[in-house]
């Protein structure tokens, strides 16, 4: 084999290998999914900014894999309106819950 035929095999598997490296995993998202995920988000705060009766800075959002992860202290009686503005969104695969309303 000559310098030729061993640096195009080198090449080849350094391509495989970064394609492997970029792969999505149950734990961690591929680079399109991070993307997508991260314009999700913005929408998702984006609606409950506009929402005049939904005080957005004390509702935390996260998303992975179009999951939208809700998280925060606020009004009780907010909680069912931020779950039902989310859901509502382009993208949005499913909504967790995790804010606790406060006394």
């Amino acid at each position: 084999m000559n310098f030729a035929e061993r640096f195009m095999r080198f090449l080849c598997g350094l391509a495989l290998l970064a394609l492997v490296a970029c792969a999505p995993t149950p734990q961690r998202e591929g680079t399109g999914e991070y993307i997508d995920d991260t314009i999700i988000t913005g929408k998702v705060k984006a609606a409950l900014v506009a929402d005049p009766d939904l005080k957005a800075t004390q509702i935390n959002v996260e998303t992975f894999k179009g999951t939208v992860q809700l998280s925060g202290f606020v009004q009780a009686d907010h909680i069912p309106r931020a779950l039902s503005l989310v859901r509502r969104i382009d993208g949005v695969k499913d909504v967790k819950n995790d804010m606790v309303p406060k006394r």
